[in-house]
């Protein structure tokens, strides 16, 4: 199979043939129809994640058509459309039992835990557990979204924010899953303040049901002072959807008494000094996000599926394999407004299973 490929962290990757992937007993392979382009796939590639092994295939959210499956799975057969959860879980640990697949002790991501689906095929383990149906009229590119940005801003916003109609949500970073915050925060009748250095993802945000925009580069660094104006005294919820040290203490002080802040975005050097003093003196509460379980899935492809919300809207362009390379690099620096997601293009090529190699484990040839 043709996948993007790095073996120095930071290096530009290249496209090159690699060998296919085996389904373990429990797991499926993927064809992989579309594959989001995602900040966090940067982190990897700059090495920012201590658990990648070179050399590494990115890519972690994705749609595509189940292409084999392990003697043990149950559930799926080839000819499925189905999408992801970032975070696989085992499906039997004690947070698993416990509904808690996202936190699961044992858990892989695709991307980062092995190789993942900027590639024509990826492996996913644990598939009665992981994999998530599709309806057949949703375009593969939005449901590649479901996987990561979409499914962690819905749980973000209303699981772990536990946003109400007409409460005030701060959203600061209005990348993919900013801008899925604002959309599915707008459409439970929540008021939304987005923040942003890019006027393009302002623009969207406004589009996307925003009541207000923060142009962050303006104010010269007094956001929580513009936030807290805006929403007559601070947000009810407010996340930090970007993952700095800058956005995430704007976050926090961008609170009213006993308001609810959410970290969406990673964080890999550390939040930095935090204003403790007012998450005691104002009973503010800091919760992390961190994906959606399969089993969570249905309340949020309901609301797709009525159309109250519209994941295929945040998407500006799709690229092929072959851009892919200059796009993850171009995100430390230029990571423009929307969502690019990658189409890996297999030019109908059929998956076969006897030039895979024989083994049942993520370690294998990087697969």
């Amino acid at each position: 199979m043709r996948a993007v490929v790095f073996d120095e962290f930071g290096r530009i990757p290249e496209v090159r043939e690699v060998k296919d992937p085996a389904p373990s007993r429990a797991g499926a392979v993927i064809r992989v129809e579309a594959t989001g382009l995602c900040r966090s796939d940067w982190h990897g590639w700059m090495g920012h994640d201590p658990g990648i092994c070179l050399p590494h295939v990115p890519g972690h959210e994705l749609s595509g058509v189940v292409e084999a499956v392990g003697s043990d799975v149950v559930n799926w057969r080839p000819g499925d459309r189905v999408t992801v959860p970032f975070v696989c879980a085992c499906g039997r640990c004690p947070a698993c039992v416990s509904g808690s697949q996202q936190v699961c002790e044992r858990q892989e991501q695709p991307g980062f835990t092995h190789w993942g689906s900027f590639a024509e095929f990826v492996p996913i383990h644990q598939a009665d557990v992981n994999l998530v149906g599709i309806p057949e009229e949703m375009w593969y590119v939005t449901a590649a979204g479901l996987g990561c940005r979409f499914a962690t801003a819905f749980r973000a916003v209303l699981a772990q924010g536990r946003t109400a109609p007409g409460e005030w949500v701060a959203v600061h970073g209005c990348g993919g899953v900013g801008l899925s915050a604002v959309m599915i925060a707008a459409a439970i009748g929540a008021r939304v303040v987005a923040v942003d250095v890019s006027p393009q993802a302002l623009d969207l945000a406004r589009k996307f049901g925003a009541s207000a925009v923060i142009d962050a580069s303006a104010i010269r660094g007094e956001v929580a002072e513009a936030v807290r104006s805006v929403t007559d005294g601070g947000a009810h919820v407010s996340l930090d959807a970007l993952g700095s040290p800058t956005t995430c203490a704007a976050s926090v002080n961008s609170l009213r008494r006993q308001g609810r802040h959410v970290q969406v975005g990673l964080l890999p050097n550390g939040a930095g000094d935090l204003p403790m003093d007012l998450v005691v003196s104002l009973e503010l509460e800091i919760l992390g996000s961190h994906g959606m379980p399969a089993h969570a899935y249905p309340p949020m492809m309901d609301m797709i599926d009525s159309r109250l919300l519209r994941p295929e809207l945040l998407v500006t362009g799709t690229i092929g394999l072959d851009q892919a390379p200059a796009a993850l690099a171009a995100m430390g620096t230029a990571p423009g407004a929307g969502v690019v997601v990658i189409e890996p293009q297999a030019s109908g090529r059929a998956f076969r299973l006897d030039q895979a190699p024989v083994t049942g484990t993520q370690e294998s040839d990087g697969a």
